[in-house]
């Protein structure tokens, strides 16, 4: 019952960001009452990611060494940083066209290292084929792109502090609530 409800998460999840793609006309006759309507569809995704993969009995694939942790930390504050670049509009944002879902794809590729069970393959490995397939199909209806204007430097101080000050109140969190991200625990 919990691997479903993680794919049905899963599939919720990208269905809903996908939905004004996909079904562009059909998003537009719903007009701001469309954004709360896939805001509950992702809120409910959410809560079935959630609720899924606490339920399921996990089924492992494999055992991450040790070390894993650390390369997942790093990956974990390179997903805080590209989300702080995006709403910084740092100099960084200048070349990479889609922050944003890098920062996710970094996640998720930090959480496949080193969760190595079924349900984690579902939920991260689900989740960064959503980022990938996001990226190809938004590049692909919007070619042209505008870098965004050149920005002060102080800015890409202030992404990384914050990112890092990000990572550690979630990783907190994280602690309390599911495995100590940061290893030695």
């Amino acid at each position: 019952m919990g691997t479903s409800l993680l794919i049905l998460g899963v599939a919720l999840w990208a269905g809903a960001h996908f939905f004004k793609r996909l079904a562009p006309e059909k998003r537009a006759e719903m007009g701001e009452a469309g954004k709360g309507a896939v805001a509950i569809a992702l809120l409910i995704s959410i809560v079935l990611m959630v609720v899924g993969y606490r339920m399921a009995e996990p089924v492992w694939l494999w055992s991450a060494p040790f070390w894993m942790v650390h390369v997942n930390n790093l990956l974990l504050f390179i997903a805080f940083y590209l989300f702080a670049v995006s709403g910084l509009k740092t100099n960084l944002h200048r070349r990479i066209r889609h922050p944003q879902l890098s920062g996710f794809k970094a996640w998720a590729v930090g959480h496949l290292l080193v969760v190595g069970t079924v349900q984690g393959l579902i939920l991260f490995g689900g989740l960064l084929a959503w980022a990938v397939v996001s990226v190809i199909v938004i590049n692909r209806a919007n070619r042209d792109w505008v870098r965004p204007p050149e920005a002060p430097m102080w800015k890409e101080g202030v992404a990384v502090v914050g990112a890092l000050f990000l990572m550690l109140v979630v990783g907190q969190i994280h602690g309390w609530i599911g495995p100590w991200p940061f290893g030695g625990a």
